[in-house]
């Protein structure tokens, strides 16, 4: 299994907004991506700090979705919310 990580910085005051774009948008489009396998949102309400876990069966299933312009898409739907981001991708070694 591999992992994209995101890391972000929601503006203050947007962060219900940002959780119902995810839920009610990001969510069911993402469930429909060959190998999606799940996914995490993490955030600190006081800070504003947020990380996002999407979760993939294979590394080419992981990359086309970034190849596909899946990706991007749902990240233009938070640019108004949140600041700079970054990605990281991993392979999941140990699962519990």
């Amino acid at each position: 299994m591999f992992a994209r990580v995101s890391h972000f910085q929601i503006l203050p005051g947007k962060m219900d907004e940002v959780v119902r774009i995810y839920q009610d948008s990001v969510v069911p489009a993402a469930k429909q991506q060959k190998g999606f396998k799940g996914g995490y949102v993490l955030a600190d309400r006081n800070t504003g700090q947020g990380i996002s876990i999407a979760l993939w069966e294979t590394e080419a299933d992981m990359k086309a979705d970034e190849g596909s312009g899946f990706y991007q898409q749902r990240a233009a739907k938070f640019k108004d919310l949140v600041g700079a981001t970054a990605r990281e991708q991993y392979e999941v070694i140990v699962q519990a």
